[in-house]
């Protein structure tokens, strides 16, 4: 019992620096994970509402790292590096995000993808390192707003795939 309690703990410790946000896509859970694991997929779907992305480089393994840019819709070259640390198809991936390696501000992503009958919940677990640079994601670069588009972008993106393959 003190190992749920500790695990709650943890949860508790890191809540004023974390963001959640979820959503049921109404695809198979494997078509939802490898939409992540190949940039001809990211390259459709990644960044909020408006935002289009070009890579620069991408290799994903644990470890392997995606450099990118993300083009806001005003003109914004936004310069993205994710690493991948942990890989479990089609149940997790874990991730550091930055705007290049090494970064203080980065912050990790957990997401998990879980079968919800035909469709898949996904949960992105965002936690910063501290309270401030949370807030400052939310307020600055309205990432709570940014992170449910982005997710609605995967959702349109990979039912339209399931679209395409019940007609052909």
């Amino acid at each position: 019992m003190a190992k749920a309690g500790q695990e709650t703990r943890t949860e508790t410790a890191t809540a004023d620096r974390e963001i959640v946000i979820s959503r049921i896509i109404d695809a198979p859970q494997e078509l939802v994970f490898e939409a992540f694991t190949e940039v001809r997929h990211l390259s459709q779907w990644w960044g909020p509402e408006g935002f289009t992305t070009t890579t620069r480089s991408f290799e994903f393994r644990e470890g392997g790292e995606w450099v990118f840019v993300l083009h806001g819709p005003d003109g914004t070259d936004y310069p993205e590096w994710i690493r991948w640390r942990r890989i479990a198809p089609p149940e997790r991936i874990d991730l550091l995000h930055g705007e290049y390696p090494d970064d203080p501000n980065s912050f990790e992503t957990f997401l998990a993808f879980a079968p919800d009958g035909a469709a898949t919940r996904i949960v992105m677990r965002t936690v910063f390192a501290t309270r401030e640079l949370r807030d400052a994601a939310v307020e600055k670069y309205h990432a709570i707003e940014g992170g449910r588009q982005t997710l609605s972008n995967l959702a349109a993106y990979v039912t339209g795939i399931v679209g395409k393959g019940a007609q052909g």
